[in-house]
């Protein structure tokens, strides 16, 4: 049985008013969710907020749910448009996602990491600043395809259920802004860090 059958019998049931398939459904997804919002939403409070009034859309509108898609996809578009709302009526603008610190480079304890160099774990930094900088500078369409492939892992199809666009502009979307991020990136390295 694949998880997506699994998914669609918990919608069914969810359907037919069963309260606990839906419960299932929203522990098995409620981390990615709230991990999509957190690239929008910057606050953990709001971001709690953003993710169960996601999955309280879903389940107000579980009944127009036909499986034409995952319950995923359904389910994550549902949650980026809570975010971008939520934004909207905060008046902010959707940011990429927040950098993510090097927690490679240190151990439990929060101290440098064998074979972790001040000046490695600086470069790295800097490079996560320029590629967040680049990813943040990226138009709507091209950052939100990029995601949704490089941090979600979807397919190339899920991607344009999501968007609501075909297959072939997802491609062109995500080739276009991996290419701009590489542009960016390769810019700020070799020129204003004076990396070589």
């Amino acid at each position: 049985m694949k998880a997506s059958d699994t998914d669609q019998q918990l919608v069914q049931r969810a359907q037919r008013g069963d309260l606990r398939a839906f419960d299932l459904l929203v522990l098995k997804y409620q981390g990615r969710i709230a991990a999509l919002v957190s690239r929008y939403v910057f606050d953990p409070g709001e971001v709690e907020d953003v993710t169960q009034e996601a999955f309280i859309k879903a389940y107000r509108a579980l009944d127009k749910f036909r499986g034409d898609s995952a319950f995923y996809t359904w389910l994550y578009r549902i949650a980026a448009n809570a975010a971008k709302n939520h934004l909207v009526a905060r008046s902010r603008r959707p940011g990429a996602d927040a950098t993510v610190e090097d927690a490679e480079g240190y151990d439990e304890a929060g101290a440098l990491a064998e074979g972790s160099s001040p000046e490695a774990l600086a470069m790295g930094d800097e490079l996560a600043a320029v590629l967040q900088q680049a990813l943040d500078n990226l138009p709507d369409e091209l950052r939100a395809a990029l995601m949704l492939r490089e941090l979600e892992g979807l397919s190339y199809d899920d991607i344009a259920d999501v968007l609501g666009c075909p297959v072939g502009t997802v491609r062109s979307r995500i080739f276009r802004a991996r290419e701009a991020v590489d542009q960016r990136v390769r810019e700020q390295m070799s020129g204003e860090s004076g990396f070589r």
